[in-house]
Parts: C-alpha cells; structure tokens; sequence
C-alpha cells in the first residue's frame, strides 16, 4: 500500500505488528460490529481494515476476504481461531461425550500459547502474540512477539520442542520474551490502558 494509506484494526496486537512492519502506513483504531466496520470501509474512511476470517466465514462473507494473511506475516491472538466447549469439571457423562470432538493438535497448540501469555502475565487487550503449529517433522514449533503500541519495538522468540513438552516450551518461549524485556513494555501498556 502506498505510504499514508490508512489501515484500521480493533486490535492492539495487529495494530502493532502492522506499524512495525509497514511504518509508512497509517494505522487507526476500527471499532464497531462487522457490518459497522465494513460500512466504514466501503464510505472510504479506511483503504483497508483487518478482520478474523472465521468471524466473515460464520457470518457467511466470505465475498469481503480479499487476502487471508499468512501466521507467518502476522501472529494470531493465544488461542485464535480455536473453539472451546465447557462443561461442568465433575460431569464426567458429558466430559466422556464429547472428547471425541477434541482435536490434540489444536490442544497441544492451545497450550503452549497459553503458557506464553501465563508467563508473560497477558490478557485481552495487550500486544502479545504466540502461534504453535507442527512442522514436517512432527515436532511442535511456537513463535511469538510482545511489542509497544506504535510498533517501534518489537521482541520475539521461537523455539521447538514435542509435541508432549508444550507447556514447557510455552515457559521457554515466554521467558525469553521477558529476558528481552516484555515486561516492561506490558507494564507501559497497562499503565497506559
């Protein structure tokens, strides 16, 4: 996009990973539903705006996705993408009806993510960002960033363990984040929140 081209994003997270990507860009805060936020586009408040694709796939849009972005070019929330189902902890008839709904690859992922955010001491709206997948080699690999608002810095770590060791990975992962600095920055952000 051209510089000053202006992108809009609700979340903090991809507001940062965009500045510090493309710091020609204008990055403004998107808020409202989806049909709010894509009205403002189409009025041309925006020249693009960043969405969850599962959130246009549910509300049957897939018409408005006119590039899906690569977990390698942006880091999702901890857990994004994944659904969770609960149920009481004692309920063990509807905890043995539904585990066969439980995909592990997507658990062992969520955990590691999971375990990044622990360690970090996230929540919701900070600019933390954690992505486990599988590599070829059957090993379980896990990326993840903290960076201030306005996308000067951004810190990151990766690192591959088993699929069995992914909260210890997640710790590791985590861990070299805060040896970088992450807190200071989160606590800038929650100062400033």
């Amino acid at each position: 996009m051209p510089p000053g081209a202006v992108v809009g994003t609700s979340s903090l997270r991809r507001q940062t990973q965009v500045k510090h990507r493309y710091p020609h860009l204008e990055v403004i805060t998107l808020r409202g539903n989806v049909n709010t936020r894509l009205a403002k586009l189409d009025r041309g408040e925006f020249d693009a705006i960043l969405l969850a694709v599962a959130g246009l796939l549910r509300l049957e849009m897939t018409e408005r996705i006119r590039l899906r972005v690569d977990p390698a070019d942006l880091l999702p929330a901890v857990g994004q993408g994944v659904m969770g189902i609960e149920c009481r902890c004692e309920d063990r008839a509807t905890r043995d009806l539904i585990q066969c709904l439980n995909d592990t690859a997507s658990e062992t992922a969520v955990i590691a993510e999971r375990r990044v955010n622990a360690a970090l001491d996230g929540g919701c709206q900070v600019p933390i960002a954690a992505y486990a997948d599988t590599p070829e080699d059957g090993g379980l690999r896990l990326r993840a960033l903290v960076g201030t608002p306005d996308g000067q810095t951004l810190l990151t770590a990766e690192d591959t363990d088993t699929p069995g060791r992914a909260d210890v990975l997640g710790e590791r992962v985590g861990q070299s984040l805060i040896d970088q600095g992450a807190k200071r920055i989160l606590d800038e952000v929650y100062a400033h929140g």
